[in-house]
């Protein structure tokens, strides 16, 4: 399972099949917006699409608007999205925008495996 930090990034992980959608855990956006509401999401659009948001990474996807939206939609629909704005945070930048929540085999090293080895241990015994 993973954790994103970066609607901008995480969506376009996910759209292009870089993270598998089902593998995606939550993502912490820095936004505060329904995807639901035509002006919300015409604003973010805009905003990532056009460049006034610095979303590069958006730019090749000027034409996928309904299928980014669709995908934008489920997200939020399923609960993936957490938006600390709408409580008054305001979370950080960061350099990196997934995080692993388990280990897995494409990052597996021994240290690694032996600590949540002992990890699943203190958790079985609770």
């Amino acid at each position: 399972m993973q954790i994103g930090l970066s609607l901008s990034r995480c969506m376009r992980d996910i759209f292009n099949n870089t993270v598998d959608e089902e593998e995606v855990l939550v993502i912490i956006t820095r936004t505060d917006f329904d995807p639901n509401n035509d002006n919300h999401w015409n604003s973010i659009w805009d905003g990532y699409t056009l460049g006034g948001l610095s979303h590069p990474e958006w730019k090749d996807f000027k034409n996928d608007y309904d299928n980014f939206r669709r995908l934008a939609i489920r997200l939020y629909n399923s609960g993936k999205f957490h938006q600390p704005r709408q409580f008054g945070a305001h979370p950080p930048r960061l350099p990196y925008y997934w995080l692993d929540t388990v280990v897995s085999p494409e990052n597996h090293n021994p240290a690694q495996q032996k600590a949540w080895d002992k990890y699943k241990l203190i958790t079985d015994l609770a």
